[in-house]
């Protein structure tokens, strides 16, 4: 919604007039001190106007959308907010001005300066204009805009109410209209009858229309007999502690003669101290239905959980953060239906007068993809099957729905509930996590968002701001944690070390928030035939999924533009970077991965904005000295394009997070040098900012200078000479945050001679010889990360005793792997070795003759690959003691080998792949 918007304006005004950005304002325009202070109050001013206005928009709610009074005003503000933005952007550009700006250059309409820029008095008048226009906005709303029905809450409780409503109804579901419920209605019902002395809190969690109110009632209703007494109240934000002591009193004391005649005058003390006092004496079962938050749990719980009676708690939420609070081992998610249970959901409410509900065979196909279009969403697909259900059983009546599907969710008022709880989730967003949430579905269907790039191109944006002492990944990654535990994005994977990885966005609520990204004009998702917006209307950010023409003849202006992330590989490109460098002054994102271009015009160093500069896999050799004005830039990942050398000006880009630079030549890593980087030769330790540095190419004087980069998390360095060692070290171990860290030797007879390490060290690559003993008893390599290390991979370290008695004191290690690392004949893994030890793999190791698994060694591993080992003639001994094993590998195998490994009985009953050897 608008107030995003708004939050992101105010808070770069926020910058703008901190103490440090107004001290250098001041030394950069000593001469003009009265237009300065002027500029400065009638900023101060606009702030507080969009403050007011924010405030009154955080009120409104989403019913709102539909007044095109109220949506031509909003329009408005959102012009006026923007403007805003650009004008604090050339002042805070300004300001960071190295140069004296006595002579002031204007911009004017018909003369293409990129170097020019708008003059401190331009800037004013601008301001002015803009105070202006907000106190028009202020007396047009008050004239003609109804804001929060003149302090009447029915408005904001207009959601609430109806997803109380479609509650309420699912509380009397029949039996039969339940499907795919078996499973979590047998566990729920363990859970209520369970013996114990203590009152217990069950948590029912998941995404908004699960079915999760329908469960529990179903539950409910058939375990309720079995407690002297029990309630069912309905939570929502908006509740009253009041109003739901007097409803669980209510139906605590149904049907009973003893029922207080006061309740209704009764104050909140008289109520809990009622409450307490039943309770004491019951076995109770009590459903909290749609807890919102930790602290509304909280706020009741202390009154309601007060007895040893072997009373249960029920509670049915949509936050993480409320299902949490469950007794230990009590929370039960709810996930979306699989699809033989989805289809059996959706023929039960479509053909409901068939026989067995047997869906048609001409309407077969148009079902399936309508069902599969439902996503496995209870809610959706009953309301879907309703509408269905009263519509000719037509194949052109159904095409015409699959085609209009996704309209019909966002406008049918028949499937108006579908929208309204999971509006509700959208409303209930923080404001900072609103623009977050939008973003993601800017991308297509189904996309996979990684967590780093996802959080980088957030930190971009200028969505995240800091927080304490915590950095802006840390506090981005915290919103993220926070999107899932709201069922807002779904996680789809944790990495080896149990961290979140990748997510995608549930298709139906992203449609719902496409919806919302163009009522609040946020940005555009491009698909050429299928435009999601208007980029003159929309155009401050524009995903382009697919375009075939050239992007002049698609887009008359791109001067509006501040985000351009290209999907489409093909997409013509030959002169897309020319226009948009110098079209799109203010660029705030430009991520042009996987496209064919080659070269990068001086033009880019006029996008003083540019924050996020993405040129993977581009078919780029040189970066142009220009690049070294984009002061702003945090993220300039140039993985695997052609770029070799950098321009030695990148050292002044002090802002600089996230430098991604190496090229992979051996996509298998099973060669020493898998990978080349880039030489930063002078300057390097100006970098002070940088977390991610990958990859380098080591020289004398940056290796020197590495120990001034203590903010690093991740860093590759390669082509690194034994003589370089012991500085390294001595940089490394200044390093508190480093987690990742990768050393290449730089030829197979150098000797990487570590013998210190940062303690925080959780993935550690070693390319190169090792010396003799290195890894061997009390090594200081491994007594410093003994701890925290999850991964290791070593490679071509030419090893000639086994290691695995000493890695095996890294009891945390997750991932461990061998290419090329070890000459000796034999390994044993021992009983209790790497207990947390998830994936192994050993490869290129000619000498091999037999490995050795004991019974109790890596109970816990997932991923077993072996790969070109030679001199091995027969099947790893103990293999069938790795039980839990998921995947297992031979790779470059004999065929006497497949034989061998076709005759274990070992292996008999697992999956297994293999390739064989030429």
């Amino acid at each position: 919604m608008a107030e995003s918007v708004l939050l992101l304006v105010i808070t770069k005004i926020g910058i703008a007039l901190a103490s440090r950005a107004v001290a250098e304002a001041s030394s950069q325009f000593s001469k003009y001190v009265r237009q300065l202070i002027e500029l400065q109050r009638s900023m101060g001013r606009v702030v507080r106007e969009l403050r007011v206005i924010h405030g009154v928009l955080c009120q409104m709610d989403i019913r709102n959308c539909n007044d095109p009074v109220y949506e031509s005003w909003l329009d408005e503000v959102r012009k006026v907010a923007h403007v805003m933005e650009d004008m604090v952007d050339e002042y805070l550009h300004q300001v960071g001005q190295d140069h004296d700006m006595g002579c002031c250059f204007y911009l004017k309409k018909g003369l293409r300066k990129p170097r020019s820029l708008l003059s401190l008095n331009q800037i004013t008048s601008n301001v002015k204009e803009i105070e202006k226009d907000l106190a028009h906005l202020s007396e047009t709303k008050n004239r003609w805009v109804p804001m929060v029905n003149n302090g009447d809450n029915s408005s904001l409780n207009y959601i609430v109410k109806s997803s109380q409503a479609l509650a309420n109804s699912s509380r009397l579901l029949d039996e039969e209209d339940l499907v795919g419920v078996d499973k979590n209605r047998e566990i729920l019902q363990e859970w209520l009858g369970g013996e114990g002395g203590e009152c217990s809190v069950i948590t029912l969690y998941g995404m908004g229309g699960l079915g999760k109110t329908a469960l529990a009632a179903n539950v409910y209703r058939t375990e309720r007999e079995k407690f002297q007494c029990h309630a069912w109240v309905s939570i929502s934000q908006t509740y009253s502690r009041e109003d739901v002591f007097r409803n669980i009193i209510k139906e605590l004391f149904k049907d009973r003669i003893d029922v207080p005649s006061n309740i209704a005058t009764m104050d909140i003390t008289c109520l809990e101290d009622t409450l307490k006092k039943f309770l004491q004496q019951k076995k109770c079962l009590i459903v909290l239905d749609d807890v919102w938050t930790p602290e509304a749990f909280d706020d009741l719980s202390r009154t309601l959980i007060c007895t040893d009676k072997s009373s249960r708690v029920l509670i049915t939420t949509r936050e993480g953060d409320v299902a949490a609070l469950a007794s230990q081992g009590h929370t039960l998610t709810l996930e979306s239906l699989p699809e033989d249970k989805a289809w059996d959901l959706f023929c039960k409410k479509s053909f409901s007068r068939e026989t067995n509900y047997e869906c048609p065979e001409d309407l077969k196909p148009l079902s399936e993809e309508i069902v599969s279009k439902c996503k496995g969403l209870p809610l959706a697909i009953v309301s879907v099957g309703s509408l269905l259900h009263v519509r000719e059983k037509t194949v052109e009546e159904w095409r015409r729905v699959n085609d209009q599907l996704t309209w019909k969710i966002i406008n049918n008022s028949r499937l108006g509930h579908i929208r309204n709880i999971l509006y509700l989730s959208f409303i209930y967003l923080p404001t900072y996590l609103k623009s977050c949430f939008l973003y993601c579905s800017l991308f297509p269907e189904d996309h996979l968002f990684q967590r780093k790039k996802l959080v980088r191109l957030w930190m971009a944006e200028g969505f995240i701001v800091e927080k304490g002492a915590s950095t802006l990944e840390e506090v981005a990654e915290g919103y993220l944690k926070e999107l899932v535990n709201r069922n807002m994005l779904q996680l789809v994977e944790r990495n080896s070390f149990g961290r979140m990885k990748t997510f995608r966005m549930h298709d139906i609520v992203r449609e719902l928030a496409i919806d919302l990204c163009h009522k609040d004009h946020f940005g555009v998702q491009f698909e050429e035939g299928k435009c999601g917006g208007s980029l003159q209307r929309d155009g401050r950010r524009l995903v382009v999924q697919k375009l075939k023409t050239d992007i002049q003849q698609s887009f008359s202006s791109v001067h509006g533009l501040r985000t351009f992330i290209a999907l489409d590989k093909n997409m013509p490109s030959f002169n897309l970077l020319p226009l948009l460098s110098e079209k799109s002054r203010y660029m705030t994102v430009l991520e042009l991965s996987g496209l064919p271009i080659e070269k990068v015009p001086d033009a880019i160093g006029d996008l003083f904005n540019l924050r996020h500069l993405g040129l993977r896999d581009t078919k780029v050799k040189l970066l142009p000295k220009s690049i070294e004005k984009l002061s702003n830039l945090l993220t300039l990942d140039l993985y695997s394009s052609d770029i070799q050398e950098v321009p030695a000006g990148i050292v002044k880009l002090k802002n600089l997070r996230h430098l991604f630079a190496q090229k992979w030549n051996d996509q298998f890593g099973r060669v020493l040098h898998s990978c080349s980087g880039v030489c930063i030769t002078k300057g390097l330790g100006n970098l002070t900012n940088l977390q991610t540095l990958q990859a380098l190419e080591a020289q004398d004087e940056s290796v020197r200078q590495l120990g001034d980069l203590r903010q690093l998390r991740s860093l590759r360095i390669l082509n690194v000479k034994g003589i370089y060692c012991e500085r390294l070290g001595e940089s490394l171990v200044q390093m508190p945050f480093l987690s990742y860290l990768e050393v290449g030797a730089s030829d197979e007879n150098e000797v990487l001679m570590l013998n210190a390490l940062p303690p925080n060290l959780h993935s550690l690559s070693l390319r190169g010889r090792l010396a003799k003993g290195a890894l061997l008893g009390e090594s200081p390599l491994l007594q410093a990360v003994e701890q925290n290390l999850h991964e290791l991979r070593l490679h071509w370290s030419q090893l000639r005793e086994d290691p695995l008695p000493s890695l095996s004191r890294l009891a945390n290690l997750t991932i461990l792997g061998f290419v090329g690392a070890y000459n000796g004949e034999k390994l044993d893994f021992l009983t209790g070795c790497f207990p947390k030890l998830k994936e192994l793999s050993l490869w290129d190791l000619p000498n091999l003759k037999q490995l050795e698994i004991k019974q109790g060694a890596m109970a816990n591993l997932e991923r077993l690959g072996l790969g070109n080992l030679s001199s091995m003639v027969e099947v790893p001994r103990g293999i069938e003691f790795l039980l839990p094993l998921q995947y297992l590998d031979f790779g470059l195998i004999t065929r006497d080998f497949l034989a061998l490994l076709r005759q274990c009985p070992g292996i008999a009953g697992m999956q297994w792949e293999h390739s064989l050897r030429d």
